[in-house]
């Protein structure tokens, strides 16, 4: 009994350090360096000619801490790849018609809304004093809608993280991306698993799944419809401090899908910088932007409503 005691103890100091060791930091050049030394080398597929990437990384509700390291770490995943040109913006005049087309794909980062409306565009507008709400709302309206229509052309979106909250009580980007974000329990070690081990875009981790610290995301509206294929889940029996009991205990947090011509990749994995440190990691994200710019082709079919 008393072994059992003491192994129980032990785990609930480890389970504590772990959590606690995840603290904010700031970027050096020995941390870019490591990054460097992980990142790829080269492009999972073949590529004719550079493809033009904006990493949009405004935010007009919750900061997280890794926005500047996730832009750093996929500038350098990119470009030591030799695969991309990235274009580094907090401007939401990029989803301007004019300028969306000068590229292949968007990232965004992290791009949290106010939680009152939830829309980061009406975020940015509402506070032009020289713009009713009203014209505020229309304004909004037209680049959400410019970013729908450059993607169902033919155009990629990647989304880390925090990014599904962008316009998260718009239904039509909720069709688009595959969700909306509902709630998180606290961070936590994650045991995150492979929905398809062959699929190629989980390739790089060698048909094993893997443990990191992160936000356990859990998403509502058009999830439900499944209208992606999913890549990594992870099982909401595992997790500490749900906000309620779960009946459907397998949770996705990556997956790819069609919207009209275009591509959607979207990876909840990615909060804190320390999950970078995963050269499996990098390069799931690196093949994660070829899908976008259509250079990896693979089963993007959706996975489909359930019995």
């Amino acid at each position: 009994m008393k072994n059992i005691i003491l192994l129980f103890a032990l785990n609930i100091i480890c389970f504590n350090s772990y959590t606690q060791d995840i603290e904010p930091f700031e970027i050096t050049e020995a941390w870019l360096s490591q990054i460097k030394s992980l990142a790829p080398v080269k492009t999972t597929v073949a590529i004719d000619g550079k493809k033009n990437i904006l990493i949009f990384s405004l935010h007009t509700g919750y900061e997280h801490w890794n926005i500047p390291h996730t832009e750093a770490v996929l500038t350098i995943i990119g470009e030591k790849a030799n695969a991309f040109t990235f274009i580094l913006s907090k401007d939401i005049n990029e989803f301007k018609k004019e300028k969306l087309q000068k590229y292949d794909a968007i990232i965004l980062n992290n791009t949290c809304s106010k939680r009152d409306f939830r829309n980061l565009f009406y975020d940015v507008y509402s506070e032009d004093k020289n713009l009713t709400q009203q014209q505020a709302f229309d304004l909004s309206k037209d680049l959400e809608n410019n970013l729908l229509d450059y993607v169902e052309s033919g155009k990629g979106l990647m989304l880390m993280h925090g990014a599904i909250v962008m316009q998260n009580k718009s239904d039509s980007f909720g069709k688009m991306v595959g969700g909306s974000f509902d709630y998180h329990p606290k961070q936590q070690p994650i045991k995150v698993k492979l929905v398809d081990p062959s699929h190629p875009l989980v390739a790089s981790f060698n048909r094993q799944g893997f443990t990191h610290v992160d936000e356990p995301y859990f998403f509502m509206d058009e999830y439900y419809n499944y209208n992606f294929r999913p890549l990594l889940y992870m099982d909401a029996n595992d997790l500490d401090g749900l906000r309620e009991k779960v009946t459907e205990s397998t949770r996705y947090i990556a997956w790819i899908k069609r919207y009209g011509k275009g591509r959607i990749f979207y990876s909840s994995p990615s909060h804190n910088p320390q999950s970078f440190e995963n050269k499996e990691m990098l390069q799931f994200l690196l093949d994660g932007m070829q899908y976008v710019v259509g250079d990896l082709e693979c089963d993007d079919s959706p996975f489909g409503l359930r019995e």
